[in-house]
């Protein structure tokens, strides 16, 4: 499978809030991430409170790890605007290509350090030798094709102007009505992926490009009973807005 959207599949589960939750860092998807599309919302269950603690409600999909959590409560589906954090991010999306989300969360912290924090300007000039190395790194994903595809993508992504801007054009408009089931891809993430790939880019298939839309803040899917939708909606909808 390529890399799978999140699907509206929650369970229930009680956890203890800090003071201050997290709610705006990002740099940065199965993210566990449920069934590819087509999947209804599931009816919501709340366990009955507990001395202490406090009831929230989260998307499944971060319920295998604490890593997961961490990933759900505080990056995902926040906006991200910044130019080389949106190459960055989907760059691991496309290492994700067939793989558990959960393999790429691992290897972040490594893949960051051995490809200088995604930095283009350093990938694209990236030596035959340096990729051979690459491939023999336990700490990155050895696809030699995804590998590969760093590179050339960093390449790529030099050649257009205002990246970010350029991306986030593709996102839905703020106040277009949303599809009952949460989809493998849109016409959005279609043309996303058609306009990468004629600009030279790799792995970026439509699939791959919706969870990065949802990744990056570009659509918020979060369940609208996770204690995330309510936090991530106003700043999804303010960067739509402000295109």
């Amino acid at each position: 499978n390529m890399s799978a959207p999140i699907q509206y599949w929650l369970v229930p589960q009680t956890v203890q809030l800090q003071e201050t939750q997290p709610n705006s860092t990002r740099t940065t998807q199965d993210h566990g991430r449920g069934s590819v599309g087509g999947q209804p919302r599931r009816l919501i269950q709340r366990l009955s409170n507990m001395s202490s603690e406090r009831n929230i409600v989260r998307c499944s999909w971060c319920e295998s790890s604490d890593l997961y959590r961490q990933y759900h409560d505080t990056e995902w589906g926040v906006p991200l605007l910044d130019s080389h954090a949106l190459f960055r991010l989907l760059m691991l999306e496309g290492q994700q290509a067939g793989l558990s989300w959960i393999t790429v969360l691992n290897k972040r912290a490594h893949m960051d350090e051995v490809f200088a924090g995604f930095d283009p300007q350093i990938l694209a000039s990236t030596k035959p030798a340096t990729l051979e190395r690459w491939v023999l790194d336990a700490g990155l994903i050895r696809h030699r094709g995804k590998l590969d595809a760093l590179v050339g993508n960093a390449q790529s992504m030099l050649g257009i102007t205002d990246f970010a801007t350029w991306l986030w054009s593709f996102a839905a408009a703020a106040d277009e009505e949303k599809p009952g089931a949460v989809p493998a891809q849109t016409s959005h993430s279609l043309a996303m992926s058609k306009a990468l790939k004629k600009a030279g880019f790799r792995f970026v298939g439509p699939t791959i490009c919706y969870a990065f839309m949802q990744s990056a803040g570009m659509v918020n899917d979060h369940h609208p009973d996770c204690w995330r939708h309510e936090v991530c909606e106003p700043l999804v909808r303010q960067a739509l807005n402000a295109r």
